[in-house]
């Protein structure tokens, strides 16, 4: 069992460079399934979700290979698409990672079929699939579901009107990766505008696709009858931006992030201005410096371009270690208050009464063995870890390796003492 060893007190100071957005490669990754030869993807990230899609995408029969940049936490993807791909995915995959799921409407699309498995990823709450195969439907497709996977069928996807009931990242995506090679024109209303979203849309678009409105809740897809490889480089993570930005504030340092974009972090980084940090947007990045002890700010998830629900556990964390009281409300997964137990065996004073946490802050933490329950907690729960008051022990560090390259050399980079160590199981 791997875990990271974290000793408090540290200030976090320096310089940190962000990749590519682990929630745009992998999205990115799919849709080079829409057009046979070889599409090259940049700043990708070294992560554990980056090499379990890449696996998907060798089992429907391309050959995948990935190139590390030294000392940037990313690299270079290449993807050689087949010109009949195979249209099923293994579960043994799937179930690792809700995001395999984006590789239903690229094949639907361009092969006619597909049987996906239904995923899996992180337990934050429900996060279903109706929105996904409700707009397929509306697109032509048949879809049922048999012995744990979707088996959906379509001779050619035709333009139609789809309303999500509510701006799904995932399954924005999907449809709109769908109707590229649909006939005809395609409206999705609702849709997400995260920067993910056009950075996927961006990529469509350098390969032929005809898309209007990324980035706002109309996107309009006219169809084409084929599309091209093409070469892009991933947007930067804004949700690891953020986290380099609150552990700044967390631990009164004073940290650029490079490759960071403000815009993409506006309310997250307003939060971070009323606690008393000082924010400065840079030519290459963005710099944040705390002096003395942050102040709460009450904090409201909402899709992008609210404050980020990936962004809900630091948040929480640095309430608790601010001065005064903090309500925070979840807005977008109801299991994503599920960390707080391991928070408050750091002392954390946290009251949940349904999507709402009470947090009252305290001058530091009290070091404890704590679990990792996803990605973010996981970074959340390290950031608390430096604001102890001797060694925190986190456990369950796989779930961390799936969102953030090169963690702990990025960490002491900025002057924190931590240890990734193995204990017996």
């Amino acid at each position: 069992m791997e875990c990271f060893e974290v000793t408090g007190g540290a200030r976090l100071a320096g310089r940190v460079r962000v990749t590519g957005a682990k929630n745009s490669a992998l999205k990115l990754m799919a849709a080079a399934l829409l057009a046979p030869g070889r599409s090259t993807i940049h700043e990708v990230p070294d992560i554990l979700d980056v090499s379990i899609m890449s696996e998907v995408l060798r089992r429907l029969g391309c050959d995948v290979s990935y190139e590390r940049a030294p000392g940037t936490g990313g690299g270079r993807l290449t993807i050689e698409v087949p010109e009949q791909p195979s249209t099923e995915t293994d579960y043994d995959l799937v179930r690792r990672m809700r995001a395999s799921i984006s590789v239903l409407g690229p094949l639907v699309a361009r092969c006619g079929s597909a049987r996906v498995a239904l995923p899996g990823g992180d337990a934050i709450g429900s996060r279903g699939l109706d929105m996904h195969i409700s707009g397929l439907e509306r697109l032509g497709a048949t879809i049922v579901s048999e012995h744990g996977f979707l088996v959906a069928t379509a001779p050619r996807l035709t333009g139609t009107s789809i309303w999500l009931d509510f701006p799904s990242v995932g399954a924005t995506e999907n449809l709109v990766m769908a109707a590229v090679l649909a006939q005809g024109t395609t409206v999705v209303d609702n849709a997400a505008r995260e920067p993910e979203i056009v950075d996927l849309c961006r990529m469509l678009v350098e390969m032929g696709a005809r898309i209007d409105g990324a980035g706002t809740s109309t996107i309009t897809v006219e169809g084409v009858d084929s599309l091209q490889p093409v070469e892009v480089t991933t947007v930067a993570d804004r949700i690891v931006t953020g986290t380099w930005a609150i552990g700044a504030v967390m631990t009164r340092g004073d940290v650029v992030i490079e490759r960071g974009v403000a815009e993409h972090l506006t309310v997250a980084l307003d939060k971070l201005i009323d606690a008393g940090a000082t924010v400065e947007a840079l030519p290459d990045g963005i710099r944040v410096a705390m002096e003395g002890r942050p102040r709460c700010v009450d904090v409201v998830t909402l899709p992008f371009p609210g404050f980020p629900t990936d962004l809900q556990p630091m948040a929480v964390a640095l309430a608790a270690v601010s001065t005064g009281t903090a309500l925070i409300t979840e807005n977008v997964f109801e299991g994503r208050f599920m960390f707080v137990n391991e928070l408050v065996r750091l002392g954390a004073d946290v009251r949940i009464d349904g999507h709402h946490a009470v947090v009252r802050g305290r001058e530091r933490f009290s070091s404890a063995p704590v679990l990792a329950t996803d990605i973010r907690a996981g970074a959340g729960l390290v950031l608390a870890g430096l604001c102890s008051d001797g060694v925190t022990e986190v456990q369950d560090v796989h779930h961390v390796d799936r969102g953030y390259p090169d963690f702990v050399d990025q960490l002491r980079g900025l002057g924190a003492r931590i240890d990734r160590v193995t204990r017996p199981a």
